[in-house]
């Protein structure tokens, strides 16, 4: 979809650096984070949310979790962290493509 920022970022459109990637899904940094860690991972094919993409695609949900979990790793002090999908506008989702947050307080540090 040419309208959707997450597809566009999929596509390098943006430049967007990204911090994982699998056969179908990316990671990279919320632009507007609400926890030290607050990561997205994204399907590379459109899905208006996570109802969509569990009906439609177990591989990519398989590697949007898996990668989430591997980020999770490597961003977290001690593994902690949120792993949040928002489904509708009433739950707070503002970009309908299917996307998990990955959230946590303890970031890893350097």
């Amino acid at each position: 979809m040419t309208d959707c920022i997450f597809c566009r970022i999929v596509s390098g459109e943006f430049g967007t650096e990204l911090l994982g990637e699998t056969e179908h899904a990316v990671a990279f940094r919320d632009i507007n984070p609400e926890m030290p860690v607050h990561l997205l991972v994204v399907p590379k094919k459109h899905y208006r949310d996570i109802t969509d993409l569990v009906a439609a695609d177990a591989d990519a949900l398989i590697d949007v979790a898996q990668l989430a979990a591997r980020l999770a790793e490597e961003h977290t002090s001690d593994g902690s962290y949120k792993f949040l999908f928002n489904t509708g506008e009433n739950a707070g989702q503002t970009v309908f493509h299917a996307h998990a947050h990955i959230l946590s307080q303890m970031p890893k540090s350097n």
